[in-house]
């Protein structure tokens, strides 16, 4: 399906309209990076771990960077990322909860859970164009992960 060099993004949001606007923003900044959709929390598992419709998917192909809503039916972003960083083959991959809560809550206990970034989507299209952009430039472009372990 996608060579296992490419750099993936996962993105797990259940709102249509937002993953619209995630990838004509990713289109529009030249980031033609492959994206895997998820559209609840169990599902964005069941994809990491390989589990249910994604058992057979590839386990070189990992995620450069997981972008994560925070209220997803079935399981939310918080138990996800709790689960990211509760897992060895997982804990290294960076996440980063995109979404339009504005709960201090949600922001500290993202933090206390190992968010790498915790971006709230601006509501203005230009704007969350230049955040999706920025993101993709750093999480896909600049950073660098460590070499993950086989059994993922």
């Amino acid at each position: 399906m996608y060579d296992p060099n490419q750099r993936v993004i996962l993105l797990v949001e259940d709102n249509a309209d937002d993953e619209l606007m995630t990838l004509r923003a990713f289109r529009k900044s030249n980031i033609h990076n492959p994206v895997v959709v998820v559209r609840d929390g169990a599902e964005a598992l069941d994809y990491l771990f390989r589990q249910g419709r994604h058992s057979d998917r590839d386990p070189d192909i990992r995620p450069q960077v997981i972008l994560l809503d925070l209220h997803l039916p079935r399981i939310d972003g918080l138990e996800v990322l709790r689960r990211i960083r509760a897992h060895e083959q997982t804990r290294t991959l960076p996440v980063v909860i995109l979404t339009s809560s504005k709960e201090e809550r949600d922001l500290v206990e993202g933090y206390q859970l190992g968010v790498n970034s915790f971006v709230h989507k601006p509501v203005d299209v230009t704007a969350f164009f230049e955040a999706v952009k920025q993101l993709g430039m750093y999480w896909l472009v600049l950073n660098e992960l460590p070499t993950p372990r086989r059994s993922m």
